[in-house]
């Protein structure tokens, strides 16, 4: 699956790479804004997982976290790529931030799982291993900024 770009029918394999990563790096943005408010927690629900996922299963782990990457420099240095427009260092601070770092080790890790000969079974369980991780850093973070205690 992550071969995408082997493929002799693509010319320029370098453009082809940067082509996917800006590619994912929009398909994150636009992601962040289908979102689901949740009433028990600050954080929404976002069709961002699923492309953080899809970048790393696509384009490879270094390139799907180099999107990532990308997208979170961006969003850093102002553009309103967050959800809800946000944008900037401040939103680094906030609640969302571990689930932010997550998307880097969510794309790294889906896409040195997923092989492009797997079934749509084992890539469901690969995203879904790849999703708790993500999910982990944020509500890790979630915990700390909301100053609760980690259990023993």
């Amino acid at each position: 699956m992550q071969r995408v770009f082997s493929s002799q029918a693509v010319i320029n394999q370098r453009l082809s790479r940067i082509l996917g990563v800006v590619f994912f790096i929009a398909l994150t943005s636009l992601g962040a804004f289908v979102r689901i408010p949740l009433l028990f927690t600050p954080v929404p629900l976002t069709l961002q997982t699923f492309f953080v996922l899809l970048s790393g299963a696509l384009l490879g782990s270094k390139l799907g976290f180099t999107s990532q990457a990308v997208y979170l420099l961006l969003g850093l240095s102002g553009l309103p790529l967050f959800t809800g427009g946000f944008a900037g260092a401040l939103y680094f601070a906030g609640p969302t931030a571990g689930y932010l770092a997550g998307f880097l080790f969510a794309a790294l890790i889906s896409g040195k799982l997923i092989k492009k000969d797997d079934c749509w079974g084992k890539v469901f369980v690969k995203f879904m291993l790849a999703d708790v991780v993500l999910l982990a850093s944020g509500m890790l973070w979630l915990k700390l900024s909301l100053g609760l205690s980690l259990p023993n």
